[in-house]
């Protein structure tokens, strides 16, 4: 299924993984709102809303950069509607932006805490609120957060109990919203890596140059979001999906064409439950 006419507000899409997703859709013609903060060059992260509006352009789709700052619920609905009424409607809400600080709760700031809180969990909450009055209206209507299966193990919390609690924020989000809007046929899905995925988060935060190479690119989490858009949004709802699994049950064998460098083993991410066997093998690509 072509995602060519269609319309998708991406938060966080000024880079890494939402601007994967936001290309994905636009090689098929797509529309796409970028929502993010980055209107300025950073000098630590690649991108701008408007560099990520021409990369999305050159590749055959429509872009409308807004600068947009989910914490803010009266920017999140002014930015939402104003896709509306651009692109004359809404089809997709990926909800990408994120903030990460990997520190025990004794090492942990609240204000730090307050940030990821507000950002991933709320949110993701407020883009979702504001986006279903305009998704009802769409053919085939999809919301989906980058976030984990509801594993509620402790080893994914004891080491960063803070983080853990605002990302699985959004995970409880699908939970309760899937249930929420089934009836009205808006599906409401989660997506996670398997592996690190070579972003600015990786980079600057969480292992540096050596673990970006032992990533997999952002086009991994692109492709699998194209399947599930491509999924009728009244039948495949409610869904926690590992993107290998994932796109391995939609017949995708090659996955070394992912890796950064396949000749390195691939760094496992966090919160991805014992019980969802890789399909790959995740040590050297074997030549």
């Amino acid at each position: 299924m072509s995602l060519k006419g269609k319309t998708l507000f991406v938060t966080g899409a000024s880079r890494g993984i939402g601007k994967a997703i936001a290309l994905r859709a636009a090689r098929d013609g797509a529309n796409i709102a970028i929502a993010a903060k980055t209107a300025e060059p950073h000098p630590r992260l690649e991108g701008t809303i408007y560099t990520a509006a021409e990369e999305i352009e050159a590749a055959g789709g429509k872009a409308l950069p807004l600068v947009v700052d989910v914490r803010d619920d009266e920017a999140v609905k002014a930015a939402i509607d104003k896709t509306a009424v651009h692109f004359g409607g809404l089809d997709i809400l990926v909800n990408n932006a994120s903030a990460i600080q990997l520190t025990p709760v004794e090492q942990t700031d609240m204000k730090r805490f307050d940030l990821m809180h507000q950002i991933n969990t709320r949110g993701t909450l407020a883009c979702c609120k504001h986006a279903i009055a305009h998704l009802k209206n769409a053919e085939n209507p999809h919301i989906l957060m980058l976030s984990p299966p509801l594993d509620m193990q402790e080893k994914w919390f004891a080491p960063f109990t803070p983080y853990a609690i605002a990302k699985y924020g959004m995970s409880l989000v699908v939970l309760g919203l899937a249930g929420e809007l089934r009836s009205k046929g808006i599906a409401v899905n989660a997506l996670w890596p398997r592996t690190t995925i070579a972003t600015a988060a990786i980079k600057n935060i969480i292992g540096g140059d050596k673990m970006m190479q032992q990533s997999r690119t952002p086009d991994i989490l692109a492709d699998a979001a194209h399947e599930i858009f491509s999924s009728p949004s009244k039948d495949f709802t409610g869904q926690f999906l590992i993107d290998d699994t994932f796109l391995a049950s939609r017949g995708v064998t090659d996955f070394d064409a992912y890796r950064v460098d396949s000749s390195l083993s691939l760094a496992p991410d966090f919160f991805v439950p014992d019980d969802v066997p890789a399909p790959a093998d995740l040590g050297p690509a074997k030549s």
